[in-house]
């Protein structure tokens, strides 16, 4: 359902150049919250704070603020498959972080998207770098 809404978001925003990403950003923050709240309620959150940026927002009841695994951590070892999904996130959008509430917290992810153009679409990229948000 959260890519769902994430997709839907962002085609009717006219950002098709980030679905791909913000579809993998959505994801992981998604399951990240699943797999780490004792709660069975989380919300996402997708807005535009400008033309060219997207936030993903997921909200959900847990205290523990996730933070990226390096090889140096004990319980993640090279062959490990899990846990590795706030690289993603890093690598994905422009900025990401947590906002701690009473209740739970809020992580969230930024991705920028091309200007947009006349007529407010997103300007077609060209080069090597084409559809990459940066």
């Amino acid at each position: 359902m959260a890519r769902s809404l994430v997709r839907t978001a962002l085609a009717a925003w006219h950002r098709d150049e980030l679905i791909e990403d913000a579809l993998c950003v959505i994801t992981e923050l998604v399951s990240n919250a699943v797999d780490h709240t004792r709660h069975s309620v989380i919300r996402v959150v997708v807005t535009r704070p400008a033309d060219d940026r997207v936030l993903l927002k997921v909200i959900d009841r847990s205290h523990d603020v996730p933070r990226i695994r390096t090889d140096s951590d004990s319980d993640f070892g090279s062959e490990r498959i899990r846990g590795r999904g706030l690289v993603l996130v890093d690598a994905l959008s422009d900025r990401w972080g947590t906002e701690p509430h009473r209740w739970g917290k809020t992580v969230w992810a930024e991705l920028k998207g091309a200007p947009p153009g006349p007529g407010g679409e997103a300007r077609n990229a060209v080069g090597p770098d084409a559809g990459r948000p940066r």
